[in-house]
């Protein structure tokens, strides 16, 4: 029987929320125990002292004493999640203070969530599985080549994806809209192997991820069922030629997007999720219809527009959607809302996300949003730096199953 893996809880007000429960039955879906680490009264003042946070919260100050002890070795945990109230501005930066502390310090996995009343255990649950990943698979998630005949399949929100990987090439894709789960894998799956040469029974493992990986997996006998946060930064640093040191991953999707800090190919830190639609692929898909052109269109003509031009409301799908249709009727150009429409994503993602996990270079952007010209350009203009946008990136997901499923073609 595996041993649970040990999570570490670091946290503010999720007992009076009535959030604790939902976190301890998510850890509980992937056999994880979450616990809080015991320290002493003495280590609790001396911890926040030298941390240097003055602080008010007699919960933040013990968090950042349990911090210090994780880093010093004197509490055995396998992972650490670090949860306080999205309302607290204090806790804010205590949260995004003990995530960089512990990454730097540390070889923890770690992840920082803010929470509110509603959050769920199935909200907190991909979260919760990466963790368990790391802290379970991590050899096979240092795993640098693909090896034998293997396929991954990624059931996406808004896409379903399939490659096909045969010695460490990419023989075979497949594309398609997600609509029947099952149906839009089976698709996808059949092109893949039509240009690959191949059929179903030549493929040696096959690995499925995304927000239909449960039921594809057990549709396709697949030999790996696994989050996204982890295969997605996996498929990133392969693709990119970016397996060794450090790297950065942004992967903004039809439903959430996720900013993952990957060290050597592992991930170290990540954060997953958003305040509203307004920061993904769909508000995205929703300009574009606007417009009148193809959602492939929009990145190029975004390029020729002025973003600054056009006031955008930020979070919300709805009301974005509003303030792109009041510019038009002000007389705002199709390029400058096309624009506008790619900063606001981005800005988005760099407010909510980025804030949240140590940006360094390279910093990747995958998943079909990263053939949007306009939002990368936008993303590297808020970052300050050039965005690596590797061949094959819409295909992320897959890729990364495909690659780690090759650890299962020989028995590993």
């Amino acid at each position: 029987m595996t041993e649970k893996v040990r999570i570490a809880q670091l946290s503010c007000g999720p007992e009076y929320s009535g959030v604790q429960k939902e976190i301890d039955e998510a850890a509980a879906m992937v056999d994880a125990e979450i616990f809080f680490p015991d320290i002493m009264l003495a280590d609790v003042r001396k911890g926040f002292e030298e941390f240097g946070l003055d602080v008010r919260s007699p919960d933040l100050k013990l968090a950042i004493a349990r911090a210090r002890a994780l880093v010093d070795g004197r509490i055995d945990a396998d992972a650490v999640f670090i949860a306080t109230c999205f309302r607290c501005a204090e806790a804010a930066i205590v949260r995004n203070e003990l995530r960089r502390y512990i990454h730097e310090n540390s070889d923890l996995p770690v992840v920082s969530y803010s929470f509110t009343e509603r959050t769920t255990a199935g909200t907190l649950l991909t979260r919760m599985e990466a963790l368990t990943t790391i802290a379970r698979r991590r050899a096979l998630l240092a795993r640098e080549t693909q090896e034998g005949i293997t396929m991954g399949i990624d059931s996406g929100s808004s896409t379903t994806k399939a490659v096909v990987m045969k010695d460490n090439e990419i023989v075979g894709t497949g594309w398609l809209p997600t609509t029947e789960v099952v149906r839009s894998a089976e698709g996808v799956v059949e092109l893949a192997l039509q240009e690959a040469g191949l059929s179903i029974g030549d493929i040696e493992a096959i690995g499925t991820t995304g927000y239909g990986r449960y039921l594809i997996g057990k549709h396709f006998n697949a030999d790996l069922v696994q989050e996204e946060l982890t295969v997605n930064s996996k498929g990133a640093v392969y693709l990119a030629g970016a397996q060794h040191g450090p790297a950065t991953v942004i992967d903004i999707g039809g439903m959430d997007n996720k900013a993952i800090s990957v060290q050597d190919g592992i991930p170290g830190t990540f954060t997953m999720g958003g305040i509203c639609a307004g920061a993904s692929g769909r508000f995205l898909e929703m300009t574009a219809k606007r417009l009148g052109i193809d959602i492939t269109e929009l990145g190029p003509i975004a390029m020729k527009g002025m973003g600054d031009r056009v006031p955008m409301n930020s979070y919300c799908i709805v009301f974005g959607t509003q303030s792109l249709v009041n510019a038009l009727a002000a007389g705002s150009t199709r390029e400058d809302v096309a624009a506008a429409a790619c900063h606001s994503v981005a800005e988005q993602v760099f407010e909510q996300q980025l804030q949240e996990v140590d940006i360094k270079e390279p910093v990747i952007m995958v998943g079909g949003t990263s053939l949007i010209q306009g939002l990368v350009y936008a993303m590297g203009q808020l970052l300050q730096t050039e965005i690596v946008v590797p061949h094959h990136s819409q295909y992320i997901g897959a890729v990364g199953s495909a690659l780690l499923a090759s650890g299962f073609v020989r028995g590993e």
